[in-house]
């Protein structure tokens, strides 16, 4: 699995950072900020509710290595 992130749309409004946070941070500007672009299969739930219920769509994950 690999994240992607799509900056012009993302407002950085935190909800992947509460779903999956050992993935997604937002840093003192509330950027997102990536903790791993290919995250461990044992996140790999949790950042695919993430990308469901990011509100602006700026999340898309690419199945596979």
């Amino acid at each position: 699995m690999k994240i992607l992130v799509d900056r012009d749309l993302c407002e950085g409004n935190a909800r992947c950072v509460k779903i999956a946070p050992a993935v997604f941070r937002t840093d003192d500007d509330d950027r997102l900020v990536l903790l791993a672009e290919h995250p461990p299969p044992e996140t790999h739930d949790a950042v695919r509710m993430a990308v469901k219920r990011c509100p602006r769509q700026a999340l898309s994950v690419v199945e596979g290595d």
